[in-house]
């Protein structure tokens, strides 16, 4: 099969789709891969790293495009690559068609089988290919809310850890998953005082006997989030509802419930957000305020680290890449029920129930 590996255009994404060290196992295998120019450069993977495993260079996305049976991406195709993807295509990246309706009718238009990395799912509900970038994600809210905290970032000027004597930073973390976690083991470790909120009581139990002193668990209800609000200081929201749209946790009437300066991290605006007041941004503009409340809400924020991201990303895409290369992406997916539950587009037909729900288009289950 011919592999594409594209430069990722969307603004400050420096990521790659797959490692020089992806590449050989392709290669070995007989596949033809070819990466666009510096694709992999700002991920620390320069043209010859990967020239060097027996992949071709190309010079320009148009090219890659136009050669390759699969596309592997990192995140999901933005308009000027629309007019690139052709029929028969297939395409395996983050899509998060939930909080597109453009991008999803511009796939369905293209022809296109569109297999989503966030929607692939093992049977007992894991999300092997969304998981590597929840971790990254998750330890990096709290890293960027801990900087948007300091006064010259227009934040309450706190110290999240604190120093003796004096409090450490109070924050709430809106759901108990793999975003929520590492960014609660994050936090913890800097000497914050964590509080995880969600509805899954037997993961709150969990949470409760794995995570140090500093972290508490509360059980997420409107009349909870309302009293925890006022001495709260960093909140990061990361609510997941596979291949749907984000539910709205905080609503624009529960921002007057915090003090100004209070920072929210919204890891959840790759699919729409669970703050009301949420709209997308980017690395290069990350924070607005509503309300004297900071909002970041960068919607690729493991893009910030390209080099730890784009070698953890590989290993958990690696297995499913090969196997599409091997056998077809029919096959494939025959073969895999989690990659199966992956595909959300095909032949101009709506396969996830979810996303179909959201726009009102026809579902066409994919067997």
């Amino acid at each position: 099969m011919i592999i594409g590996i594209p430069q990722e255009i969307k603004n400050n994404e420096s990521r790659v789709g797959m490692t020089p060290a992806g590449v050989i196992e392709l290669v070995k295998r007989g596949h033809q891969v070819y990466v666009q120019h510096e694709a992999g450069l700002r991920s620390g993977f320069p043209d010859e790293d990967y020239t060097a495993v027996g992949a071709q260079i190309l010079p320009t996305i148009d090219d890659i495009y136009a050669q390759a049976e699969l596309i592997v991406k990192v995140k999901e195709p933005i308009e000027p690559e629309y007019k690139l993807i052709r029929p028969g295509q297939v395409l395996f990246t983050y899509f998060h068609l939930a909080a597109d309706r453009a991008l999803t009718e511009a796939m369905l238009k293209s022809g296109a089988t569109c297999i989503a990395y966030e929607t692939v799912e093992r049977v007992d509900g894991s999300l092997p290919l969304l998981i590597p970038m929840s971790e990254v994600a998750g330890r990096m809210s709290i890293q960027e809310g801990a900087r948007f905290l300091e006064r010259p970032q227009g934040g309450k000027g706190i110290l999240l850890g604190g120093v003796p004597g004096v409090r450490p930073a109070r924050v709430l973390i809106l759901g108990g998953g793999t975003v929520g976690t590492n960014a609660a083991w994050m936090a913890a470790g800097l000497g914050a005082d964590v509080t995880i909120a969600d509805i899954n009581l037997d993961r709150l139990r969990y949470l409760s006997e794995v995570m140090p002193k500093n972290v508490k668990t509360l059980y997420s209800t409107h009349h909870n989030l309302c009293e925890e609000l006022p001495a709260t200081d960093l909140v990061i929201g990361s609510v997941l509802i596979p291949g749907d749209k984000a539910p709205h946790l905080i609503t624009r009437d529960m921002l007057r419930l915090m003090q100004p300066g209070t920072v929210m991290v919204d890891v959840a605006i790759d699919q729409g957000g669970c703050f009301e007041t949420s709209h997308p941004t980017t690395h290069s503009d990350p924070v607005y305020t509503v309300d004297g409340i900071t909002h970041y809400a960068v919607a690729n924020i493991p893009g910030a680290v390209p080099h730890t991201s784009t070698l953890a990303l590989t290993n958990a895409t690696l297995p499913y890449v090969l196997a599409i290369a091997d056998k077809g992406w029919e096959e494939a997916c025959h073969d895999d029920l989690a990659l199966m539950r992956g595909i959300n587009i095909t032949e101009g037909q709506v396969c996830h129930k979810a996303v179909a729900e959201l726009f009102g288009m026809e579902y066409s289950p994919w067997y």
